[in-house]
């Protein structure tokens, strides 16, 4: 179900009061379509697709003047951020020599 980004980034939450908003990944668990922003004044609409296992979501938390915090958003798809730490999770390092091929599609429409 989707909200509008904003609506809960003042909520009193741990991670929310650390961060001072948004800085989450969302592990994800295939490369299908995995986020979707969308304006409804506009109809302005961004769905994003990976390769990669996560999606980080943050919000300028922490932009100072000429920038207003938490003015945008941004949908950074990558490894997770403690994967080199996990065995299991190692794929995301990158031997010498060796090729390194991700795909990320960021999709504009307007409805």
């Amino acid at each position: 179900q989707g909200k509008p980004i904003g609506q809960e980034i003042h909520a009193p939450d741990e991670q929310l009061t650390r961060c001072k908003g948004y800085d989450h990944n969302f592990c994800l668990n295939s490369a299908d379509w995995c986020a979707e922003a969308c304006d409804p004044t506009s109809g302005r609409v961004l769905r994003v697709q990976t390769s990669l296992p996560g999606v980080q979501l943050y919000c300028g938390n922490f932009l100072t003047a000429p920038f207003v915090r938490h003015q945008g958003f941004c949908l950074e798809t990558q490894a997770w951020p403690d994967a080199p730490n996990q065995a299991w999770r190692a794929q995301c390092i990158l031997a010498q020599g060796t090729e390194y091929a991700a795909h990320t599609c960021f999709e504009f429409t307007v409805k």
